[in-house]
């Protein structure tokens, strides 16, 4: 008997792996199947082709990281804590899955808008912890969006560099430094 779920896997596996190493539109189905060792068919068992595999593959684990980032902030205190664990979640999952990491990054502009407002999202987990921390007075109170945007850009450019090859250390180790700037962000008047 075959098993499902692990030929599903290797395709998802080989299709960010392709989608990363060579573009998602260079990317056919003929490249994944061939990289994940099976038949064209095979793929479109799982998924109705390749615009549905990317979709399937970013909603996924862009909403996996979006639920990690509030279970992190859910269990820290504070915003300097939540701010560093969140930092901590995002450099952890690059360090630990560069390309998977990558991937939500390349494809991220072509694949937002079809995520509906009310599905988890990593944007809304830390707007809703700088929102939090600014009707409690932690944090000065201004435009949400704003710093929303400058905390996730200083996370995610340093990431955008690191998959460039710009940045030789680990994720992990830069957690220090980005988080100590998104606090400061945060606090600017």
């Amino acid at each position: 008997m075959r098993n499902s779920s692990a030929t599903r896997d290797r395709i998802e596996r080989a299709a960010l792996e392709l989608f990363v190493g060579q573009g998602v539109r260079e990317t056919t189905i003929r490249d994944i199947a061939a990289k994940a060792g099976v038949a064209e068919g095979a793929l479109y068992r799982h998924h109705a082709g390749k615009d549905d595999l990317v979709r399937a593959l970013f909603v996924t684990h862009y909403e996996t990281l979006a639920e990690q980032l509030q279970a992190v902030a859910d269990t820290t205190v504070g915003i300097d804590g939540r701010l560093t664990a969140m930092v901590d979640t995002f450099c952890r999952l690059h360090d630990h899955d560069p390309i998977l990491f990558a991937f939500l990054l390349l494809v991220q502009h072509g694949q937002l808008d079809r995520i509906g407002p009310d599905r988890p999202s990593p944007v809304a987990a830390v707007r809703a912890v700088v929102a939090e921390a600014m009707a409690a007075g932690e944090i000065p109170s201004r435009d949400i969006d704003v710093v929303t945007a400058m905390v996730m850009g200083i996370v995610l450019q340093t990431a955008t560099f690191k998959a460039y090859g710009r940045i030789a250390a680990p994720m992990g180790e830069l957690v220090p430094y980005l988080a100590a700037a998104c606090r400061a962000v945060v606090r600017m008047p």
